[in-house]
């Protein structure tokens, strides 16, 4: 199996399963002499682990990372970054009664089509326990990025409760287990969760990640867009099945007039924009503007209902997924989404950086 690799010059691999006995990732192109210890990545690891509060799966994961290679004496080397996760709750009895049937909604027959064996344990490479991973990396980007830069995620939707913006109160994101900006709306999700986890179904979410402070003049037209490489970042987490930038598929129903993000002159060079319909890029390329992204995660897969599909040899049956999953997956892809944000970033910065003389 390719494809485990996502970057150009901020190159990050990930590598490991769901149960297996450990995961992680090596992160190429660093920079040397930047600040780094295990207590800072493990401050971003805490924000995503699994059985932090019962509307997430009560797997019990510390996510302990470790330093394995190119950091020496608290600073990068310049040298290859590798991080190791291991896993330690890991139930593999929970999955042996449908080891033979294809999970609907999961990757399994698409995974037995394509290499001819899969794992079964929690789906392997393509659980949700890789993007672990994937925040272990975002914390090396964040470094690379500087203080200036700040990327903050949260949920605007569950099902089809949609957060109030009149509302918005960025104090409360961190005050609740939603990552909710709405106090209110935080409330009606607990209530309307809890239904949803007692009748042992799932809902899908929306989230928001927006970076600010970062420099105008990252990305590229044509291939190299800051935007296309975010869309394709935020496809590769787990359950995404939609992205869209500043305004999005909304940007369909403005006008010409509505949708121009108009400005006028600054204090220095730069210009201000009197609005971000853009989403803080234009022509693939950084504004200085707040960079927008939204994703849509669907409902978790494993729920504990009893569903209509075939086994390994086509036999028609049914299936029930045993086990601690989600109600709603979207609720920890919050700070999958600000990792994956920070490592596009830090990637085309360092691009930028090797491409113009400032």
């Amino acid at each position: 199996m390719s494809h485990n690799s996502f970057g150009h010059l901020f190159r990050v691999t990930t590598w490991g399963e769901s149960h297996g006995p450990a995961l992680g990732c090596v992160v190429d192109g660093c920079p040397s002499l930047i600040d780094i210890t295990e207590e800072e990545i493990q401050h971003w690891m805490d924000r995503r682990k699994p059985g932090q509060n019962k509307y997430t799966t009560q797997r019990k994961e510390p996510d302990a990372v470790k330093i394995l290679s190119g950091v020496f004496e608290g600073k990068t080397t310049g040298t290859p970054i590798s991080l190791m996760i291991e896993n330690v709750d890991q139930r593999s009895k929970d999955y042996g009664d449908i080891k033979d049937k294809y999970r609907p909604g999961h990757a399994d027959f698409a995974y037995d089509t394509k290499y001819g064996i899969r794992d079964y344990r929690g789906g392997g490479r393509s659980s949700a326990r890789e993007t672990a991973a994937r925040v272990a990396a975002g914390s090396i980007a964040r470094k690379v990025l500087g203080d200036n830069v700040k990327i903050q995620g949260y949920l605007t939707q569950i099902g089809d409760r949609v957060i109030d913006r009149s509302r918005f109160d960025a104090n409360e994101i961190e005050n609740n287990p939603f990552w909710c900006p709405d106090p209110v709306m935080a409330e009606e999700w607990a209530e309307y969760l809890d239904g949803i986890r007692k009748a042992g179904s799932s809902v899908g979410a929306v989230i928001e990640v927006v970076a600010s402070g970062v420099p105008a003049g990252l990305g590229a037209p044509i291939y190299g867009k800051l935007d296309s490489d975010l869309a394709g970042a935020m496809m590769t987490i787990n359950a995404v099945k939609g992205v869209e930038i500043g305004e999005g598929f909304s940007a369909a129903a403005l006008t010409g007039e509505d949708n121009a993000d108009e400005m006028r002159a600054g204090n220095g060079s730069d210009p201000v924009f009197l609005s971000n319909h853009a989403g803080g890029i234009l022509g693939g390329i950084s504004t200085g503007q707040d960079i927008v992204v939204r994703f849509a995660v669907k409902p978790t897969s494993s729920i504990l209902k009893t569903r209509a599909t075939v086994d390994r040899d086509g036999n028609e049956t049914e299936i029930i997924t045993k086990g601690r999953h989600d109600p709603c997956v979207g609720i920890r892809a919050v700070p999958v989404g600000e990792a994956m944000m920070a490592c596009v970033l830090a990637d085309h910065l360092l691009r930028d950086r090797g491409q113009q003389p400032r």
